[in-house]
């Protein structure tokens, strides 16, 4: 199949079948097309919509953004996950307004500079917001092109990802680039899906190699598999008299970083030893200790087994109020803070829990 007959087929399926009405398709400035991008890295569409939304009403553009504290940006990514992202769009509105004069970059070289921006997503925005001649060569796209010309081998191995690269740099329309892009993406969200392909519903049916040889979900190579070592912590749901419970924010890299979490004790699950713990490193005297069941957080190299512990707090420290990454937190009226995906559903799920435990 020719490249111009595989854009020319693919466009036409898009005018018809594909997606228009997605929050980012209205007013398609390159922010806009941006923030919809980094969202959706390794998160699906129907998850992004509502936070890209609520993104969009607090950050209308690039200078918002910057001027917004960090602590603002990571509360409307709070549950999103892969928090670097939201960290790296943040600092990279601080460069766009610093550099640029608050315009986004139009060079693909200084727009991949941008912290947090790949090849790929570099030539998605621009190619989206510009109709600039550039390929992209996201999750969706692999799957396409894997199956298309049935390339074995797992994407993320540099020689499968040059071949990936050269077909669809080879494909991809001089003319029409934006809705080709789209096309494409849309064809692989919605069409050639990883499970349950709806490949009579294909406008490339007919020449996709591996239909022909009955070998769809043989491709994409999966990654080799590796085993996920599980890490375990125990969480501290301390609350005050005032029913607030105490968060320590993280340090501005690494897991979490610059979230709001729980204080994590070092120490054994006996009352004797979390009270000493509590003692020791946060100067506070705790009774009405409850142990509850472990909760699995994973990410994408570890298991995180996290053991909640409630308990009261009988007197409160100043000194642990002096410092700048710790606070007492209201969960009846919770500000805007950032935090930590299984935190905020502790401090959700568990709210009744912890009331109980008080007296």
């Amino acid at each position: 199949m020719k490249p111009g007959n595989f854009s020319s087929s693919l466009l036409r399926w898009h005018d018809a079948h594909g997606r228009h009405d997605l929050p980012w398709q209205s007013n398609m400035t390159a922010y806009r097309i941006w923030v919809s991008e980094i969202m959706l890295q390794q998160t699906q569409v129907a998850t992004v919509i509502p936070y890209y939304q609520r993104f969009m009403q607090q950050f209308a553009d690039i200078e918002s953004l910057a001027k917004a504290d960090i602590d603002l940006v990571l509360h409307l990514w709070t549950g999103l996950g892969y928090y670097a992202r939201a960290r790296n769009l943040h600092k990279a509105a601080n460069i766009i307004c610093h550099d640029y004069a608050g315009q986004f970059p139009e060079t693909l070289d200084a727009v991949i500079a941008l912290p947090g921006i790949g090849r790929s997503t570099a030539a998605a925005i621009l190619a989206l917001s510009d109709n600039q001649h550039h390929a992209i060569l996201d999750g969706n796209v692999k799957r396409v092109l894997t199956r298309f010309f049935a390339i074995d081998g797992w994407p993320g191995k540099p020689e499968v990802e040059r071949l990936l690269w050269q077909h669809a740099e080879n494909l991809t329309p001089i003319e029409n680039t934006a809705q080709y892009t789209q096309a494409i993406m849309d064809l692989g969200a919605t069409v050639c899906t990883r499970t349950n392909a709806k490949c009579h519903q294909c406008p490339l049916l007919q020449h996709c190699r591996a239909y022909a040889n009955d070998r769809v979900t043989n491709y994409p190579t999966s990654k080799p598999k590796k085993t996920i070592p599980v890490k375990k912590t125990i969480m501290l749901l301390l609350r005050n008299k005032d029913n607030q419970v105490l968060l320590q924010q993280r340090p501005p890299s690494g897991i979490w970083g610059g979230l709001w979490s729980l204080p994590e004790a070092q120490c054994d699950t006996t009352q004797k030893a979390l009270c000493a713990w509590s003692q020791n490193e946060l100067k506070l005297t705790i009774n009405d200790i409850t142990i509850a069941q472990p909760l699995r957080h994973t990410f994408s190299h570890f298991h995180l087994d996290i053991t909640p512990v409630y308990a009261s707090v009988i007197n409160e420290s100043s000194a642990i109020m002096e410092q700048a990454d710790t606070v007492w937190y209201n969960t009846c009226k919770p500000d805007a803070r950032g935090l930590a995906a299984p935190v905020k559903k502790l401090l959700d799920t568990h709210n009744d829990v912890m009331t109980g435990v008080i007296t």
